[in-house]
């Protein structure tokens, strides 16, 4: 991956975390990693735990940042979901998978999408 894409998609989870946060989440983990892959970020909302995947583009000549997250991705996302909880200590009353879509738009503010329980 280049330094660009990169700093794309970090300049979106920013964006992303604030903006769950604003909506009253609370962050319980940036960029979670095992040997079989990343969870963007890991958040409490009430007694449930939520799983964003955060998906960042400069446009949206390609679709949306949203229709990157393909079935491969999925299944990818809840193994992930469920190491993270078997190492966990909290027994959440619901799981839920969320998406974020940030399009950097060329003037004004990036436009975000939060697609919530997404899969």
């Amino acid at each position: 991956m280049t330094m660009q894409r990169r700093a794309v998609g970090a300049y979106g989870e920013r964006l992303a975390e604030r903006h769950l946060s604003d909506q009253g989440l609370t962050v319980l983990a940036r960029n979670w990693r095992c040997d079989h892959g990343e969870i963007d970020l890991i958040l409490r909302d009430g007694e449930d735990v939520v799983f964003c995947e955060v998906k960042t583009r400069r446009g949206d000549a390609y679709g949306s940042p949203a229709e990157a997250v393909n079935r491969t991705k999925v299944q990818r996302l809840r193994k992930l979901a469920a190491r993270w909880l078997a190492q966990s200590t909290l027994r959440p009353r619901e799981v839920r998978f969320d998406v974020v879509s940030v399009t950097a738009q060329p003037k004004g503010a990036s436009r975000i999408e939060h697609l919530r329980a997404a899969f």
